[in-house]
């Protein structure tokens, strides 16, 4: 692998493959939108959701609830409330992974050190509070439906079934595009105890293929965007190439049978994470406009 991404946006930037996101793509993606309907495509959260074992699940705490009411609580000119607490890991659900999430050599995306990620203070560079709002083409490749369902655990999605799903959407990837991978994953395993045992996903030759169309951002529906397990030799090698090498950020845990449903080929996409100082990702509620 090579560092392709590197300096080709400045040696302070910070963004990566977002900045192929300029007004002209912007303004292209707003053109897209013809009925009006706004999708989600975020998974519900709750304590129930899966979450892989070396993380916490989510907590959710009342603060304030009609209980407290019920017990005598004073009600001030009848005035009444509920409000309350979560705890959840950044890396849950449907989220992003920031460019400090993922690298090797001891190298961050264009170059940091890794050393600047500290337990007290989370990341000195390539937070998630660098990356900003995105509003972009979204692009669905619905690979699940090319290859006529779901596809099997650890089914490598490579560069010519990325192209298929493309020609059947009648989209050409291109340049600030956010592409949407549909293997079935999620709709098909979410609710299973083996949901994390492995999954289909990219191999590098398809993230290859995405980065060098200047693709800025990439999702799936499923928990690491990668084919799982591993090629012999390897740990999370679309991870290092797509985040560490190109500066692409991963949407992760995309909820996309609908858009599929809907027959969305390139739509208006929208997603903001949450601006945590120096986070190493973000819960996400990303949607499609159509």
């Amino acid at each position: 692998m090579a560092e392709q991404a590197w300096g080709k946006w400045g040696a302070e930037d910070e963004r990566g493959a977002l900045n192929h996101i300029a007004a002209e793509q912007v303004r292209h993606a707003a053109g897209l939108v013809r009925t009006g309907r706004v999708m989600s495509l975020a998974q519900p959260l709750s304590e129930r959701t899966p979450v892989p074992g070396h993380r916490a699940s989510m907590q959710h705490f009342m603060g304030r609830d009609g209980g407290d009411y019920a017990a005598g609580g004073k009600r001030p000119g009848g005035f009444q409330f509920a409000e309350d607490t979560v705890v959840l890991p950044l890396h849950f659900g449907t989220h992003i992974d920031a460019l400090c999430h993922a690298w090797y050599d001891d190298k961050l995306y264009n170059g940091f050190p890794s050393n600047g990620i500290r337990s007290t203070t989370g990341a000195a560079r390539c937070g998630i509070d660098k990356m900003g709002p995105i509003v972009a083409r979204g692009v669905l490749l619905d690979v699940a439906t090319v290859a006529g369902g779901p596809l099997p655990l650890g089914e490598p999605v490579t560069r010519e079934m990325l192209e298929a799903a493309a020609e059947r959407a009648r989209v050409k990837v291109q340049d600030g595009d956010a592409v949407l991978l549909r293997t079935g994953w999620l709709e098909s395993m979410l609710v299973k105890p083996e949901y994390y045992d492995g999954e289909p996903g990219l191999d590098v030759g398809a993230a290859l293929w995405l980065a060098e169309r200047g693709v800025a951002v990439v999702g799936a529906d499923n928990y690491a965007v990668e084919a799982i397990p591993f090629p012999t030799g390897k740990v999370f090698p679309v991870h290092q190439c797509l985040i560490r090498d190109y500066g692409m950020s991963l949407i992760e845990g995309l909820a996309l049978a609908p858009l599929a449903e809907a027959g969305a080929g390139a739509f208006l996409f929208v997603a903001s994470p949450l601006p945590i100082a120096g986070g190493t990702g973000s819960p996400l509620a990303p949607v499609a406009v159509l």
